[in-house]
C-alpha cells in the first residue's frame, strides 16, 4: 500500500522560496489505474517524482507497504526504485546504440539477474506489449508507439509494484495513443498505475480514478479509499513488505558495466575517436608540462647538490669575524677634531688599522658538543637536517704521512705540497710555509687554488657506509671497486683519463729527473716534447702506497732522553717506509657525464677508516706516551715548553739550560749556541749588548761572538767561525 502524508515540497528560486506541493494526503490501491488532472505547473510530475523516489520531499512522509521513508538512504531509495518502481517517459529513453531486447533487459542487470533469466523475462515482457517480432530492431528504426511500448515493457520486466507514466502520449497521434492507454489498462488489473496526463478525455475512458491537482494541493478525487479498503490494503501490504524484507541490492558486475561501457565506444567510433583524441591532448599535455616541471626541478636540485658539494658546509675549530675586520679596515680614516674648512688637515689610519690587526683574535669553537648534537639530529630520520644532509666527514689536525717508490727507486713522499713547495724552494727561493702558517693561525684557510693535495678523505655517509651515494652518482667506476676498508684507496682520473705530471711524481710514476728536466726547460724557455705516457689498469692497481704514523718517526736516544726523527736519514725513511702500513688501489673513478661539478680534488682518494686507524694507533707510540706523560717538557729538545718557562726564575731558566748544554756533543753545542744566539733576549741585555758591540766591524762581532761560545763548549774559535761565516751582517749584529 503506497501513502502520502502531509507531503511538502519547496523550491528556492531566486531570493524566495515556491511551494510545489502544500501537504498532499493520498492513499492508493495495490492495483488501480489512477490519472493525475491538472494545469501546468500545479505540481503533478512533482508529485509523480517523489512517489517515484526520484525527487526527495521537504516534510511529510511517503509511506511504502507501512515502511516510512523519511529516514531511508539512497541505497534504500535505489532498491525501492529497482524492485517496486517502473517509469514510462515521454520521451522514452532508450538507448540507441543498443537493440529492443537488449534495452529491456538492460533493466534487470542492476537486480543481479542471470543472463539467461534476463533474456527469458525481456522476451516475455516484449511479448505481452506486442514486440516480439521487433527485438532484434533498434530503436532508430522504430515508430514513436513503438518504443513507448519499448519503454513500457522495460518498466513491467523487473515486475514492480508500481507503474509512473509521465505524459506516455503526449507525443503520440491518437490511434497509437488509444494503444498505449489499452497496454496500461491491462497492466492496471494487476499493477498500480499512476499516469500524469493533460488529456482529460483519456484519462475519463481509462482511468479507475482521477485526481484532479491545482497550485501544488488537491482539488477533487474521484474514488479514495474506504476505511475498510484501507485496512485490507494495509494488511496485504503489511504481509508483503515481510516477504520482500531482504531484497537484493542493486548493484552491476564488473564485467557487465564494462562490457556496455565497451559496447558504447565501438557504437560511436567517430565520437569515441574524437574523445580520444582531444582527450589524448589533454592528457600528454598535462604530462608534459608535468614531465618538464619536475624534470626542471631534479635538474635544479642535481645542480645544487653537485655544485654545493664542491662548497660544503664547514666548521673549524677556530673562526675569526672576517665581517667585521673589513668593517674596521673601511673605515679606519676617522677625523680627530671637528675644524673649518679653511685648510688641508690631518685624520688618523694606521693607529686605527694596526691597532684592528693587533686585536684581531681567533674564536674558538666548541665542536666536540657540535658533534654529539649533528649525530643525534642525523639519528631522527624525521628532522629536516636529516633529509638535507647527504654526508658528514670529520678531518683532524694530522698530517697523513704517505710514501711511495718512484720508477727510480727513490722513496718519496706522495704528497703534492710538499713536492712543490720543495721545488719552489729550489727554482724560485720562494717559501709558502710561512704563508700557510699565518693562515691556519688566524683561520683562514688557503683558496682551493693555492691549495694542491693528492691524497683526499673520500665523503661518507650519514649512515656510515664509506662511500656516499652521491659519490657513486658524480663518479663512474671505470675499472675495479670502491674500497670498503681502511688500506683500500682509488685513484681519481679526470674525464680523459688523466692526471697532472705533478700528481704522477707524487704517485711514484714519474722520476724526479723528469720533473727537473721539465722545470729548466720552462726557466730556459725552451720547448719540451710531451711524453705521451700511459699505464694500464693493472698496473695502477699493482702499485704500492705505505702510511708511516707520525709518532712512529720518532725514537729515542737513550743517553739524553730525547727523541730523533728517523726521516732525516735515507737509513730512517727505508725503515719507516718498509714496516708502515701498506695501502693498495681497488679501483679507479672518473666524473661522471652526467654530473654538474664533482667534489673530489685530490688524485687518491681513502676512507674515513684509515684517519680512524692512524689516530688509535698513535697512542701505541711511545713518543706519544712519553710527552702525554709530562707535557712541560719538549721531548725532541729536553727544555720546557715555551708557556712552562714563563712560570720559572731566571735561576731555574738557566740551571735548565746549562742542564740541556751538558747532554750534547761538540757539535750538539755549537748548533744550540747558534740558535739560541738568534732568538732576541730581555730587552736589558739587548741594550747592554748593542752598546757594547756600538761602532764595531764584523770581524770583532764575529770575534766576540766565538770568544763567548769557546767559552761555554770549549770548542775552538776557528770551528766556531765555520759557523757564523754564512751570517748575514745583521744577524751578526743581533747576535
Amino acid at each position: 500500500m503506497l501513502e502520502l502524508k502531509g507531503i511538502k515540497k519547496d523550491y528556492p528560486a531566486g531570493g524566495g522560496v515556491v511551494h510545489a506541493l502544500k501537504g498532499i494526503d493520498l492513499e492508493f490501491r495495490a492495483s488501480e489505474f489512477v490519472s493525475i488532472l491538472g494545469p501546468s505547473g500545479c505540481g503533478k510530475t512533482t508529485m509523480l517524482n517523489i512517489i517515484g523516489g526520484l525527487d526527495r520531499y521537504t516534510a511529510g512522509d511517503l509511506v511504502i507497504n507501512g515502511r516510512h521513508t523519511d529516514n531511508f538512504k539512497d541505497r534504500d531509495w535505489d532498491t525501492y526504485r529497482n524492485h517496486s518502481v517502473g517509469f514510462v517517459f515521454q520521451s522514452y529513453n532508450l538507448i540507441p546504440h543498443q537493440s529492443v531486447l537488449q534495452n529491456v533487459e538492460l533493466a534487470l542487470t542492476l537486480s543481479g539477474v542471470s543472463k539467461k533469466e534476463r533474456r527469458k523475462r525481456a522476451r516475455e515482457a516484449l511479448i505481452r506489449v506486442g514486440l516480439e517480432e521487433q527485438i532484434n530492431k533498434r530503436p532508430g528504426e522504430m515508430s514513436g508507439g513503438q518504443m513507448q511500448r519499448v519503454a513500457i515493457a522495460r518498466a513491467l520486466v523487473n515486475n514492480p509494484d508500481i507503474i509512473l507514466a509521465d505524459e506516455p502520449t503526449g507525443a503520440l497521434d491518437t490511434e497509437t495513443s488509444v494503444q498505449v492507454m489499452d497496454i496500461l489498462k491491462e497492466i492496471s488489473r494487476d499493477h498500480l498505475v499512476v499516469m500524469v496526463t493533460h488529456n482529460p478525455d483519456l484519462a475519463e475512458r481509462y482511468s479507475t480514478r482521477i485526481i484532479r491537482m491545482l497550485d501544488g494541493v488537491i482539488t477533487s478525487d474521484s474514488s479514495p479509499l474506504s476505511d475498510e479498503e484501507r485496512k485490507l490494503e494495509l494488511k496485504a501490504g503489511n504481509e508483503k513488505a515481510a516477504r520482500e524484507k531482504n531484497l537484493k541490492k542493486p548493484s552491476m558486475s564488473f564485467g557487465m558495466s564494462f562490457g556496455l561501457s565497451l559496447k558504447n565506444l565501438f557504437t560511436k567510433k567517430g565520437r569515441t575517436a574524437l574523445t580520444s583524441f582531444a582527450g589524448s591532448i589533454g592528457i600528454i599535455g598535462i604530462a608534459l608540462i608535468y614531465a618538464v616541471s619536475q624534470g626542471m626541478t631534479t635538474y635544479i636540485n642535481t645542480v645544487q647538490e653537485d655544485t654545493l658539494s664542491s662548497y660544503p658546509i664547514t666548521l673549524e675549530s677556530q673562526h675569526m669575524d672576517m665581517s667585521s675586520l673589513l668593517t674596521t679596515f673601511m673605515g679606519t680614516a676617522e677625523s680627530a677634531e671637528k675644524h673649518e674648512l679653511d685648510a688641508v688637515y690631518q685624520k688618523t689610519m694606521v693607529y686605527n688599522l694596526i691597532n684592528s690587526l693587533n686585536s684581531a683574535e681567533a674564536q674558538e669553537n666548541d665542536l666536540r658538543s657540535f658533534k654529539e648534537h649533528l649525530e643525534n639530529t642525523l639519528k631522527d630520520e624525521e628532522s629536516e637536517l636529516a633529509n638535507a644532509v647527504n654526508g658528514v666527514q670529520y678531518t683532524y689536525d694530522m698530517d697523513l704521512q704517505v710514501y711511495t717508490q718512484s720508477s727510480d727507486g727513490t722513496i718519496i713522499r706522495s704528497d703534492s705540497s710538499a713536492l712543490m713547495q720543495d721545488m719552489l724552494i729550489e727554482y724560485f727561493g720562494m717559501d709558502l710555509t710561512g704563508m700557510m702558517s699565518m693562515s691556519e693561525t688566524y683561520g683562514m684557510p688557503m683558496s682551493s687554488g693555492m691549495s694542491i693535495s693528492t691524497w683526499q678523505q673520500l665523503l661518507s655517509s650519514k649512515n656510515g657506509d664509506p662511500v656516499s651515494p652521491l659519490l657513486h652518482k658524480q663518479y663512474d667506476l671505470i675499472y675495479g671497486s670502491w674500497p670498503n676498508d681502511y688500506n683500500e684507496i682509488v685513484l681519481v682520473v679526470d674525464e680523459n683519463n688523466e692526471v697532472d705530471d705533478m700528481s704522477l711524481y707524487a704517485l711514484g710514476l714519474k722520476t724526479k729527473q723528469e720533473i727537473d728536466d721539465l722545470s729548466y726547460a720552462a726557466l730556459n724557455k725552451e720547448e719540451m716534447n710531451t711524453d705521451h705516457r700511459s699505464w694500464s689498469y693493472e698496473e695502477i692497481c699493482n702499485m704500492k702506497f705505505r702510511v708511516v704514523l707520525g709518532s712512529d718517526c720518532y725514537t729515542e736516544d737513550k743517553s739524553t732522553g730525547t727523541f730523533t726523527d728517523l726521516r732525516e736519514t735515507q737509513t730512517g725513511l727505508k725503515y719507516l717506509y718498509d714496516n708502515g702500513i701498506e695501502l693498495r688501489v681497488t679501483g679507479i673513478i672518473r666524473p661522471s657525464e652526467d654530473a654538474v661539478s664533482s667534489m673530489l680534488t685530490g688524485a687518491i682518494g681513502y676512507t674515513y677508516m684509515l684517519t680512524e686507524y692512524v689516530i688509535e694507533h698513535a697512542k701505541e707510540s711511545v713518543a706519544v706516551e712519553r710527552q702525554m706523560s709530562d707535557d712541560s717538557i719538549d721531548i725532541f729538545t729536553g727544555l720546557p715548553f715555551k708557556e712552562n718557562t714563563g712560570k720559572m726564575t731566571d735561576e731555574e731558566k738557566v740551571e735548565a739550560f746549562k742542564s740541556y748544554i751538558a747532554s750534547l756533543n761538540m757539535k750538539g753545542k755549537a748548533e744550540a749556541y747558534i740558535a739560541i744566539m738568534s732568538i732576541p733576549s730581555d730587552e736589558d741585555l739587548q741594550k747592554a749588548v748593542a752598546g757594547a758591540m756600538m761602532g764595531k766591524t764584523r770581524a770583532d762581532m764575529e770575534a766576540v761572538v766565538a770568544q763567548v761560545i769557546a767559552a761555554q763548549t770549549g770548542m775552538g774559535e776557528d770551528e766556531i767561525a765555520g759557523y757564523l761565516a754564512p751570517m748575514a751582517d745583521e744577524e751578526i749584529s743581533e747576535t
